[in-house]
Parts: structure tokens; sequence; C-alpha cells
């Protein structure tokens, strides 16, 4: 595999898309052993045709406001591929939405799909709406404008989308709502549904929890665990409070929650009704944390920063793609962190990630920490599939085997002979061998 031809023919073909083409570069310096290593990779353009979505679909949205002006948005759907399953992963209504961070996310959920062990492919959708500061009623009537568009493309067995950053349970409720109206159809289309209409237990959390539970094992390796240990977390959505509730119940203290504005710094923990205020401040539609700091004494507010400065045992970043470079992983290694697992997708920088692997440090990768999302998407599917509903131990335990056994696979493929793990080497082996088989099986399409 000529990796830098590649590349360039990528760059080419799609210039300026920079989180797509880190994504691809980070993934394919993975492979290139194991696919000198299996010529019928080569010989079949598994690797040219795994880089490239078997389509990238835009529109435009229109819709109407509360005082009757109309906006125009701009929707997506990447599907990426479908060789082990029907296109799997979230919608995302930011203003940052664009087809390079949609393709990027789109990349990743192929091998984090085929990680989970479940029939998933990889796929990703979104809008640069901003659901911040809009009315119910205003987020409802882009919801239905975009998925008057957005039915055309997907089906319980041809791609199944999901929530994600901006699309919340309201947003899919909408979405699904016209959905049933198009097809007159009531199946699993969309995940992250509500618990009375086809919804999984703990979805909301699961990414949050699924990122510790890969933590744990990692841990584990060094005969460690979180008792005791200080947690650092950046953001405040959803995987934010997941990955803070589990981290309390294992007997770990987080310190740290972050928002566009800074970070807080709270030496007593974050925990009980700090957690449920938190989740207020999250649903009243302030992308702050400052206020946390006036509400709880002894926590400090940090403007315009994030939390890698503070001493910590363990980071878990679960804001967004690159927030963690060279210079906070160094701050990190200094302080003495010994374990850092990627809660949200490509937070840290390739810089950042070369700073951990040269220190021997724990580093988990996004693809296989926040694996627990979707993984709980797949759940909810198969549920939906049966006509069932699991109790919510049960399906926190299958996730649990799920993120037991997606470690399992990375330490398999990413072990190095001094005992050190690659785990993102050994993820992206894993979730690329059983992708690339299947497009082999299925013949050149």
């Amino acid at each position: 595999m000529n990796l830098e031809k590649i590349m360039n023919d990528l760059e080419k073909k799609h210039p300026g898309e920079l989180e797509y083409l880190q994504a691809v570069r980070e993934v394919l310096e993975s492979l290139e052993e194991v696919v000198s290593q299996n010529p019928q990779f080569e010989a079949a353009g598994i690797i040219e045709r795994i880089v490239e979505p078997d389509r990238a679909l835009m529109f435009k949205v229109p819709w109407v406001d509360d005082n009757g002006k109309v906006h125009v948005n701009l929707g997506y759907r990447v599907q990426f591929n479908n060789a082990i399953g029907p296109y799997k992963g979230g919608l995302r209504f930011h203003p940052s939405v664009n087809l390079s961070i949609l393709k990027f996310l789109g990349f990743e959920q192929i091998f984090k799909n085929s990680l989970t062990t479940l029939p998933m492919g990889g796929g990703k959708g979104g809008s640069d709406f901003d659901p911040k500061g809009k009315s119910d009623a205003e987020i409802m009537r882009f919801c239905q404008s975009f998925m008057l568009e957005l039915w055309k493309l997907i089906g319980p067995e041809t791609d199944v989308p999901a929530g994600d950053i901006g699309v919340g349970g309201k947003e899919i409720g909408y979405m699904f709502g016209m959905y049933k109206k198009l097809t007159r159809e009531h199946v699993g289309v969309l995940t992250g549904k509500g618990i009375n209409w086809g919804g999984s237990l703990i979805r909301p959390e699961a990414t949050g929890f699924g990122a510790v539970y890969f933590a744990q094992e990692m841990l584990a390796t060094k005969n460690t665990d979180f008792k005791g240990k200080t947690v650092a977390v950046s953001g405040f959505g959803n995987v934010a409070w997941g990955a803070i509730s589990k981290v309390n119940q294992l007997g770990g203290k987080v310190v740290t929650i972050s928002g566009p504005d800074g970070y807080i710094y709270d030496p007593d923990g974050i925990s009980g009704e700090k957690i449920d205020y938190m989740l207020e401040l999250r649903a009243s539609n302030q992308d702050i944390v400052k206020p946390y700091s006036y509400e709880f004494t002894g926590a400090q507010f940090v403007q315009g920063k994030r939390p890698w400065e503070v001493k910590c045992d363990v980071a878990l970043p679960c804001a967004t793609q690159n927030e963690l470079g060279k210079e906070d992983a160094e701050m990190l290694v200094k302080n003495g962190c010994i374990c850092v697992a990627e809660g949200a997708n490509m937070p840290t920088t390739p810089e950042g990630v070369e700073v951990f692997k040269k220190h021997k440090i724990l580093f988990g990768p996004g693809k296989a920490v926040n694996a627990g999302g979707v993984a709980t998407s797949g759940l909810e599917m198969t549920q939906n599939s049966m006509k069932l509903s699991w109790s919510r131990e049960e399906v926190d335990a299958r996730l649990h085997q799920i993120m037991k056994d997606i470690h399992t696979a990375c330490v398999r493929h990413g072990k190095q002979d001094d005992g050190y793990v690659d785990y993102v080497k050994g993820a992206n082996i894993a979730g690329f061998l059983k992708v690339a088989n299947a497009m082999l099986d299925q013949g050149v399409i």
C-alpha cells in the first residue's frame, strides 16, 4: 500500500476537507502492515474503495421561524459503507457541520460499528441548523422539513440514523413523527427514540457508560481501577453526563466539566445534585458552564481554557474533535495522568496522540472507546426487530460485555513486543478486517 500516493490522490479529489483527510491518514497508517500481509486486499482495491463514501447527499432545508421569516439550511447524509449491515450513524445539528466533518465521522463510524460485532455499516448526517435558542415549534418545523428529504434515503434495513450533537430525544421524535406520516409505517428506522414508542433504556447515557467501561478495562491491564482515581472530563453533554455518572459508580472522583466558555474545576467532585444541576443547565439551552461556579462553593471557573492542565489520573475528553493538542498531552503526562480514553470522536490531535504513545500512556481512541453509543443503538434496533423491550440492567449488561469484547480485540491486534498496547492500531486493524473481508466476499460493487 502506497500511503502517500493514496493520500495525495484524496487531497486532490477532496481539497480542504481537513477533518476527513486527517481521519483517513490516521487509520491507514495503522493498516500498512496488515494490508501488505494480505495481497488480496490490494488486488481488490479495498483501501481505495473503503476511503470513499458510497454516496454523499446534500439538500436544502427550508423552514419558517415563529415570526414568519423563512430560513434555509443545508442537510446532509453520508452513506459510507454497508458491507456488514445497513448504514448506521448519528445526525448532528450544529453550525459547524459541513461535508468534511460528516465524512470524517462517517469514515470513523465504519470501524466503530464493526468493532461492536453488531451488523451495522457506517454513515453520518446532519445540518448546519443550530437548535440553540430556538423554540420547540421552530425545532419541530425544521425537523419535519429535514425529514421531507431524508425519508427517501433511509429505512430499517437500509440506513438507520441516530442522534448526535444537537439531536436528542425531542428532535428524534419530531423526525420520526414525520417519517411515520410519510411512509405510513411504524418501524425502527431511527434510534434514540422515546421509551414509550420503541426506544431503549440507558441510550442517552450509553456513550459515556461505554467509555468508562473501556477505560476500566485499560486500567485493569495495569492492575488498577477507578477506585480513588481523580478524573478530568471535558464537555457537559450526554457523553460527559454518562461518563461522570459511571465514574462515580465505580469509585472515582470527577473534578472537571467544560463548555465553549471554559471549564469548571471542582476539587470536591461532581456527583449527586451537581450532576442534576449540570443536566438542568444543559436543558436550559445555555451552552456555558460558568453558572456552575455560582451554584457550588469551592468550584472554580477558568475562562477560555480546557481542563487538561488539571492534575488527574484519568482524562476523558468528551466534547469535540481536536480539543486535546500536543501541549495539553504534555501537561497531562507531566501531571501524572496514566490513562486517556476518548469519549468524543477524534478529540486528540495526531501530535497529542504521539505524545501519549511516546510516554507509553494508556490511550484509547474514540472509535473503540465511544462505541457504546452506537452499540446501544444497535441493541435498540434488535429490540425493535423483536418487538420487545429489555430492562435497564439487561441493556447495561450487554453494553458492558460489548465494551469488554472491543477491548479484547484491540489488545489482540495492538499489543507490541514490549507489552505496550497500541489501542489506535488495534482498533483500526480489528475494525478494518471484518469490513474488508466482507467486501472481498461481496465482489467489486
